[in-house]
């Protein structure tokens, strides 16, 4: 028997495109994490504040509270409320480009590219400028075939992949629980790539985050526009 999240799809063709559909989402989305991961770790090597790993920041910001640093704790609640702010634009632009990830990821690469050229010794506003970048990235695909994702954060993703596997030793044979690694996989190694990017070029190494954005877009265009629809939030 078909699984249940395949049984709309029980027409051969129809089943067949379901498959390549899932298949062109995990590799878009192990593709966006490697921008992600690119960009948070050239971002934290850069400035000591992750780009788009806001847990982090949140936990540097309750001890900034705690420790009475004002200074800090403002410049932890700017990155936070920056971040929430890109990923409300990033739904915004979604939705005028009609849910396909071109416009969106040439922003982001428009974004990235600007905050590696910024000039000036303060590294704050090409900080914000990638922060808001990362937090649009999260439009450009929420769920592949049904299953939720995420591109910039990945403590979701390994959760469900352990209770994923959780369920398998107890004998449950779900599906899609495996593929939760993929985005965690593709952060690992945008970071290490970002790491030793900013080694070299410092926080210029953004303008290669900006190109891949920028090249990423392209490629989507040959990504069907319905199937955009099913991976882009709603």
């Amino acid at each position: 028997m078909l699984p249940s999240s395949l049984k709309p799809y029980a027409n051969p063709t129809l089943l067949h495109r379901h498959k390549w559909r899932g298949r062109v989402g995990l590799i878009l989305v192990a593709s966006l994490s490697v921008l992600a991961g690119m960009t948070d770790a050239i971002g934290f090597m850069a400035s000591g504040d992750f780009v788009s790993f806001m847990s982090g920041n949140t936990t540097r910001l309750a001890v900034a509270i705690s420790d009475g640093d004002l200074g800090l704790t403002g410049r932890l609640t700017l990155l936070v409320a920056t971040f929430i702010a890109g990923n409300a634009l990033g739904v915004i632009i979604s939705r005028i480009s009609k849910r396909h990830a071109l416009p969106l990821l040439l922003c982001i690469a428009t974004l990235l590219c600007g905050a590696a050229a910024w000039p000036f010794v303060d590294q704050l506003p090409a900080l914000l400028a990638a922060i808001i970048a990362m937090g649009m990235l999260n439009a450009a695909v929420e769920e592949v075939n049904g299953l939720p994702v995420g591109l910039t954060y990945v403590t979701g993703a390994l959760s469900r992949f352990g209770r994923g596997l959780g369920r398998w030793i107890l004998g449950e044979r779900r599906n899609g629980w495996r593929v939760q690694l993929i985005p965690w996989a593709g952060m690992f190694v945008g970071a290490v790539i970002g790491a030793l990017l900013e080694q070299r070029m410092g926080i210029h190494a953004l303008l290669v985050s900006g190109l891949l954005a920028a090249f990423l877009g392209l490629v989507s265009l040959m990504i069907p526009h319905r199937w955009h629809l099913g991976y882009m939030p709603r």
